[in-house]
């Protein structure tokens, strides 16, 4: 490289060259060697841009051999966060950024000086802090506008009514409760776009012939992987409870139950006549672990209304209740067993946190529906589920007492490094289950993409709020 070339064309030719690197690296060297790559340009196009003041090209060259060094000793690992390099990381993302930050105000003050005293404070008016960033961020893209909210539960409740009715009249002996709708969407968890629903159908267990086993009390031996045991065969023979033919070993089968709505429902209901009816395009989407439907909006001539108007799919759930235990059957969550049912820990932690925001009037919602619609926006983020964001909240809840509207920027940042310590020891323990994992449903790279995202937003969290 020709120091003693044009500044400015140098300085272009150098920026082609590090946006290059940066565009591909972790398609050639990986997450954990993206990080040291982007550690390298950044230590590299700061002493370039000293090269470019210098007048001795000597002391230049022997500034870059001194950082380079310095820049070896934590290049020897592959992974970001699972071989140590948070230190480095953190170092040299806080150093760029800081020396990022004095150039761009002795730059400011050069040109400032030759205009009017005005300026400056209007320039420093305009600039906007974080809690006003996360303010905008949660009432622009976390928050959900009521009409768009009402517009999706009044479908989802239409396709409940037509779902409910159609299994009265085909299968009048199955002792069903009435359907609802739950989830983040009844709830106001949901962010960004109201494209999701759930639908809780509730079974109807004859209490001297059922028995709901914790997880920890059968051979699974996983505290969130309940069984349904069919008790009192003796004097209550099989056949006298409706459930008894999705019997497996002696168990309900969630497996079998699902399947036997797959196709009573999915695959038998008449959905081009519920189409016409509710002016919508609906259709299950079959092939899929789950029973999921799809709408979409038409118009007239059946075509999309608009392109922006976001499907929803609704999610349909057997639920069993027994006083404070919600199970549900969800084969995706319990596989490979056929007899589990799934414990949900989703109203606990709901409830949890609307009593505790309304006891100090707390900012606890609103933090983690800001830390949602930052992990869907994000393509680094998005494998992160909901339910460790609520339980990173309700953990640190219990050491931090100051959850007022004003605080909201300090507990952000203070999540986002709560979430770079789980991500680091890979373990992040369910706040009413702590037996339970809940990053243990995530890969290795993804632990590593996100944790090297959250490592940039130590220092410029703005990153996060794109």
């Amino acid at each position: 490289m020709d120091f003693r070339s044009g500044r400015r064309r140098g300085e272009e030719s150098i920026a082609v060259v590090i946006d290059f690197l940066l565009s591909n690296a972790r398609l050639v060297l990986g997450v954990g060697g993206a990080a040291v790559l982007g550690i390298a340009t950044l230590v590299v196009k700061h002493l370039i841009e000293r090269a470019g003041r210098a007048a001795e090209d000597e002391k230049v060259e022997q500034k870059m051999v001194e950082s380079w060094e310095e820049l070896n000793l934590a290049s020897a690992s592959p992974t970001l966060i699972r071989k140590g390099l948070e230190g480095v990381v953190k170092k040299e993302v806080a150093m760029a950024t800081k020396q990022q930050k004095a150039d761009l105000c002795g730059k400011s003050s050069l040109d400032i000086q030759s205009k009017s005293d005005v300026k400056p404070k209007r320039l420093q008016l305009c600039a906007p802090t974080l809690q006003e960033r996360l303010q905008q961020f949660y009432c622009t893209r976390a928050a959900l506008a009521p009409v768009e909210v009402h517009r999706a539960q009044s479908l989802a409740l239409d396709i409940c009514t037509e779902i409910q009715g159609f299994l009265h009249t085909r299968h009048p002996d199955m002792p069903l409760g009435e359907m609802s709708l739950g989830g983040s969407l009844l709830d106001d968890l949901e962010v960004v776009r109201a494209d999701h629903a759930c639908l809780l159908v509730p079974l109807q267990l004859e209490a001297s012939l059922w028995r709901l086993i914790p997880g920890e009390e059968t051979l699974l031996t996983h505290p969130l992987h309940w069984m349904v045991r069919r008790v009192n065969l003796e004097y209550f023979p099989r056949g006298r409870s409706y459930w008894d033919r999705f019997l497996v070993g002696g168990y309900l089968s969630s497996e079998a139950l699902v399947n036997m709505l797959s196709k009573t429902v999915m695959e038998t209901m008449n959905w081009p006549s519920i189409s016409s009816t509710l002016d919508c395009l609906v259709r299950p989407v079959l092939g899929g672990p789950e029973l999921c439907i799809e709408i979409r909006p038409e118009d007239s001539d059946g075509g999309r209304r608009d392109s922006r108007d976001p499907p929803l799919f609704i999610s349909m759930i057997p639920v069993l209740r027994e006083e404070h235990v919600v199970l549900t059957g969800q084969p995706a969550l319990t596989t490979p067993w056929v007899n589990a049912w799934h414990l949900s820990l989703y109203p606990w932690e709901t409830q949890r946190l609307t009593q505790l925001d309304e006891s100090d009037s707390g900012c606890r919602r609103n933090v983690l529906k800001t830390l949602k619609a930052v992990c869907k926006l994000n393509p680094a983020l998005r494998p992160m589920p909901s339910a460790p964001l609520a339980n990173l909240i309700l953990h640190l809840s219990d050491r931090e007492s100051d959850w007022s509207d004003g605080s909201l920027a300090v507990r952000f940042q203070q999540c986002i490094a709560e979430l770079i310590g789980c991500l680091e020891q890979g373990v992040l323990h369910s706040y009413f289950k702590p037996a339970v994992n809940l990053l243990g449903s995530l890969s290795e790279d993804q632990v590593d993409q996100m944790g090297f995202m959250l490592y940039c937003a130590m220092s410029e969290p703005e990153i996060l709020l794109i």
